[in-house]
């Protein structure tokens, strides 16, 4: 499979099974967990979503988002049927999944408003979706946790990877130092050109410092930032050693033939998916 690579890192690895290709991640592959990243690869939509969307909303017919959700599980290693759905609205609001949460989203309506999702309980798939912004996952390898957060640039600026940290430490008793945690693939620097709106949203938050190692002035109130770096840097200052933390090499919007990219493709796009189960 030949993605295009934003660094000769091979911070992930890249899987196919029965036709469906997915993405995952060597420290979370090590501590034994069930996860992946879905491609555009191994669906049945068509068209512009072509063709593993992973969207009810995207105008899909909801017959082919259901049989794309059968595949990526079976792939993966999951029942679709038992997934919980994320309803992403760039906030911070983290939802604990359960047991009788199982479906949500798939067989009936989920609940909205949430970006990231959390278990401690085994056999329950859950999901947030994708199409440039950043996926954050979660492990914590001494009490069993496990979780994914939503991080588009709003989410970074709310720094919703620390919150998460923050979260399962008050709920689970989790310590940063024992979570492996992955960012996953999402729009990269080179790709993401943001005005001075959103330029000066992460110069609130971030250290000035900090501010050269994630973002590029290009001059003319433009430019170029780097989600990658500062979820890392949020990551990191929570507690995250660095050694426990793989960061993608895989750009969706330099791989818009085979990710959804809602930039590559001005916003005619189906979903991507980032699934993990205990």
């Amino acid at each position: 499979m030949n993605f295009v690579y934003a660094n000769e890192d091979h911070s992930t690895i890249i899987n196919e099974k029965n036709g469906v290709v997915f993405i995952t991640f060597p420290k979370l592959v090590k501590a034994g967990i069930c996860h992946g990243f879905s491609t555009r690869i191994g669906g049945v939509s068509e068209g512009h979503l072509s063709s593993m969307n992973l969207s009810f909303t995207r105008g899909d017919d909801p017959e082919k988002v259901q049989e794309n959700f059968r595949r990526i599980g079976a792939a993966i290693g999951f029942d679709a049927k038992d997934l919980v759905l994320s309803s992403q609205i760039h906030e911070t609001e983290i939802r604990k999944v359960t047991a009788k949460d199982k479906g949500d989203g798939i067989v009936r309506e989920t609940v909205s408003g949430i970006d990231a999702l959390v278990t401690d309980e085994a056999g329950i798939p859950m999901y947030t979706s994708y199409a440039d912004c950043v996926p954050l996952l979660f492990y914590d390898s001494e009490h069993h946790v496990a979780g994914m957060a939503h991080s588009g640039w709003r989410g970074t600026v709310a720094k919703i990877g620390a919150k998460f940290v923050a979260y399962i430490q008050r709920e689970y008793g989790s310590k940063p130092e024992n979570i492996i945690a992955a960012i996953g693939p999402s729009i990269c620097r080179s790709c993401y050109e943001v005005g001075e709106e959103v330029a000066e949203e992460f110069k609130q938050v971030f250290l000035p410092e900090e501010i050269p190692l994630i973002m590029d002035d290009k001059g003319n109130g433009k430019y170029q930032l780097d989600l990658w770096k500062a979820n890392e840097l949020i990551l990191t200052q929570a507690g995250i050693r660095k050694e426990n933390l793989d960061i993608t090499d895989i750009c969706t919007c330099c791989n818009s033939d085979k990710l959804f990219s809602h930039r590559a493709s001005h916003g005619k796009r189906g979903n991507l998916g980032c699934f993990m189960c205990l």
